[in-house]
């Protein structure tokens, strides 16, 4: 994703917010490699919220996650990111009514999915126009 940013803008993220998905040692090396200049708050899971205390020597980004996320200023910066991400799910689901797909496939499923936040992009404009 953070390649795609900056394919598409020409500059690399300043801070990628993620959820606890796309926590892994893995993922969270190989992005501190290609973007070290982006600043990367990833949720820890429920697990994060019970203990902070991660083997540093074992997982050492999982660890500087931990620590940034006992942070205030880490909790807040991540807290943006319900104001960026859910209001188009919350809209998708609540005003266009979809909750489930119809089709089956990733292909078909993208489609889909982008029918529905065309729909959800018209109907805005549309609002705005009046």
């Amino acid at each position: 994703m953070v390649a795609a940013v900056e394919r598409n803008t020409g500059a690399a993220p300043a801070v990628v917010l993620a959820d606890a998905g796309y926590r892994s040692e893995a993922a969270l090396a190989r992005l501190s490699e290609l973007a070290p200049a982006t600043e990367v708050i990833v949720a820890l899971g429920r697990e994060g919220k019970r203990q902070m205390d991660i083997d540093a020597g074992r997982l050492p980004h999982a660890a500087a996650m931990a620590a940034k996320m006992d942070h205030p200023d880490g909790r807040r910066r991540y807290r943006r990111r319900k104001a960026i991400v859910e209001p188009p799910n919350a809209c998708i689901k609540q005003v266009l009514g979809f909750r489930q797909f119809s089709l089956r496939g990733v292909e078909k499923v993208r489609c889909e999915y982008q029918l529905v936040c065309a729909a959800l992009n018209l109907r805005r404009m549309a609002t705005m126009a009046v």
